[in-house]
């Protein structure tokens, strides 16, 4: 195995289990690798760090374990039972049988758990049917579960895989290989969909595609249910792996605080947040995006829960246009969820400027005794960053403004503690006089 040497006193990191190596701490390659290798990291006293994908750039290294100085055969498998496990933790999946798996280098029997999907006729241990079902998640949230450079969400039995390293992207078959192991019977496809994540290189065939597909499963999306509520995924053609499941917990929130309110939903996508809203006894809903089949999803999964059409008006236009263009005190509630603003920080600056001037106009046209929530989903945007953008709009408005309650991804986008940057998402619930 190629062996990375650190400059001295550049270990510290590693020490601290942050996964990543940067270029400018090596201080000698020793071998030739190519990237998407898997290389053994040390530090210039010759102590072995960690093992991790090689890859050209800043980043040097992605650390995969730094327990193991070769990957053991069932590393994926191993890996992927694991991230299962925090989602049974997190309530996300029902832990239906508990057996012992395999045991791992320190000798010790692993709990492992074997998944069957929930359903909307399950039922509980009184017999009641289930009230708050959900058969989505994310499974794998790179590094907070240890796999820099996965995601892999789960859709009622189909994952749904996106590489964005080429270390990933190599490994795709043996991760699809462990999928299988882990679920079993209860996995209908592995989809990758990892042309618009993985690096482009020279050799990498970037076609999205069915890695494994079981007898029968011929679809290319599903209805899917999240607390009860059904939505339409389509992985093939939709955004990201089709859903955003990092809302669900502010789906929710949305739902609690929307009855009797007229609501306004920007940056739609498919209508997650017009459902809760209507399904909490909203008023009237308008959904807005620029995108018309995102639109026409919106409009199928309003039928699809039972409401009807005339609830929600969907508009296919510039979502800033229509909120800046909107009647005064129309609406009670505006959830402003747009995409990054800033996908490195040479964006910075000007991704803040636009939160600012976003969130003033929603500031400004929401009604009296109305509520907004904003969001960022841009990771170089941190916390207080965003919070002082929102603090500058709210002057800018001269309304009376205060924060309800601060805003995060769910548990099955897990942020790992030595990985800080790994907190994405971030938002503010606003109550405006």
């Amino acid at each position: 195995m190629v062996r990375i040497v650190l400059k001295r006193n550049r270990e510290e990191s590693l020490l601290r289990f942050h996964p990543w190596v940067f270029s400018g701490a090596i201080a000698q390659i020793q071998g030739s690798p190519a990237e998407g290798d898997v290389v053994a990291v040390y530090a210039a006293d010759g102590s072995f760090l960690a093992i991790g994908h090689y890859q050209i750039g800043s980043i040097a290294v992605r650390v995969l374990s730094f327990e193991y100085d070769t990957l053991p055969a069932d590393f994926w498998e191993t890996s992927l039972r694991r991230a299962l496990s925090v989602r049974v933790a997190a309530g996300l999946v029902l832990r239906t049988e508990v057996s012992v798996g395999k045991c791992h280098k320190a000798g010790k029997a692993e709990s492992t758990f074997q998944q069957t999907p929930l359903s909307s006729d399950s039922t509980d241990k009184a017999g009641k049917a289930e009230s708050s079902v959900t058969n989505c998640y994310r499974l794998v949230h790179g590094e907070g579960d240890n796999l820099p450079g996965l995601i892999i969400d789960y859709y009622d039995g189909v994952c749904v895989m996106q590489a964005h390293s080429v270390g990933m992207f190599r490994a795709k078959k043996q991760i699809c290989d462990a999928l299988r192991a882990v679920y079993g019977d209860a996995l209908k496809a592995v989809y990758d969909k990892s042309s618009g994540t993985a690096p482009f290189k020279a050799g990498l065939e970037l076609v999205d595609g069915y890695l494994y597909k079981a007898d029968g499963f011929e679809d290319q999306s599903q209805v899917v249910l999240e607390n009860g509520h059904k939505f339409i995924v389509n992985w093939t053609e939709g955004q990201k792996t089709g859903f955003f499941l990092d809302q669900r917990e502010n789906r929710a929130l949305v739902g609690r605080m929307a009855a009797g309110r007229r609501v306004l939903n920007l940056f739609c996508y498919t209508g997650g947040f017009s459902i809760y809203a209507l399904a909490g006894g909203a008023l009237h809903v308008d959904s807005v995006d620029s995108s018309a089949r995102a639109l026409a999803l919106v409009d199928k999964n309003v039928e699809l829960n039972g409401f009807d059409a005339s609830m929600n008006e969907s508009f296919c236009t510039d979502a800033i246009e229509f909120l800046r263009n909107s009647p005064q005190d129309k609406y009670d509630l505006i959830i402003v969820d747009p995409p990054a603003f800033a996908k490195h920080r040479g964006a910075l600056g000007n991704a803040l400027r636009a939160y600012q001037r976003l969130n003033a106009a929603a500031i400004a046209k929401v009604a009296p005794g109305g509520l907004v929530f904003c969001f960022s989903c841009s990771q170089v945007v941190t916390k207080e960053d965003f919070a002082l953008a929102v603090f500058s709009a709210a002057a800018q408005t001269g309304r009376r403004v205060r924060i309800l309650d601060r805003l995060n991804q769910p548990a099955d986008h897990a942020v790992n503690i030595y990985h800080p940057e790994g907190e994405y998402l971030k938002g503010l619930l606003l109550y405006v006089e």
